[in-house]
């Protein structure tokens, strides 16, 4: 099997477990009633880029071998270092869904019930379910020798990223008060000790 094969293995397995593990959550989000919405066409937007960098753009890769000209020959190394950034973003995502249980939600909302989860992997990091998605895009990087797709979940993700997690923390003070303000001021955004 070559690299190119075995990175797109792995992509396309990494893909399919994080939509086995989102299903079950997804549809126990649409029966939970909200509370508090905030996004409109906008918010519709940039899930739409980071659908489009993390899922649509490397799919078309993945099966046409598009944009050929952005394709390089990858190291072995490179698709071993993409599969365990990819497990480890499989893991993070199973961890941050089991923690926050009914208050996930796709888009910026507050359900009914809401509770600020600040135990497990939120003890010590904001937005860990971001963590996760910034690690399948750097293991894509790895997994897909094309600079097109590979650097796709970056910007895509990215887009998605700064434009929604100073709102999102906004939503959360609106909702949570002096609590969250506190809980902000003992955690990092994403990266524990660094951002």
């Amino acid at each position: 099997m070559t690299a190119v094969l075995a990175g797109k293995i792995i992509w396309a397995i990494g893909a399919v477990g994080w939509f086995i593990i989102r299903l079950p959550h997804d549809r126990r989000s649409r029966r939970t009633p909200r509370v508090l919405r905030t996004g409109g066409a906008r918010e519709i937007a940039i899930i739409l880029a980071s659908l489009s960098g993390l899922g649509i753009i490397p799919a078309i890769y993945l099966f046409t071998g598009q944009p050929a000209f952005a394709s390089y020959a990858p190291y072995a190394a490179q698709i071993v270092i993409g599969g365990i950034l990819f497990a480890t973003a499989l893991w993070l995502f199973i961890r941050t869904h089991a923690d926050l249980g009914r208050n996930w939600s796709v888009t910026l909302e507050v359900r009914d019930q809401h509770n600020l989860v600040t135990n497990g992997v939120y003890n010590r990091v904001r937005h860990p379910m971001y963590a996760a998605f910034w690690l399948w895009a750097v293991a894509q990087v790895f997994l897909l020798p094309n600079w097109v797709a590979g650097f796709s979940g970056i910007v895509g993700f990215g887009t998605l990223f700064f434009m929604r997690v100073a709102h999102e923390e906004q939503m959360m003070i609106d909702a949570f008060g002096d609590e969250y303000r506190s809980y902000m001021q003992r955690t990092a955004r994403v990266l524990p000790g660094i951002y």
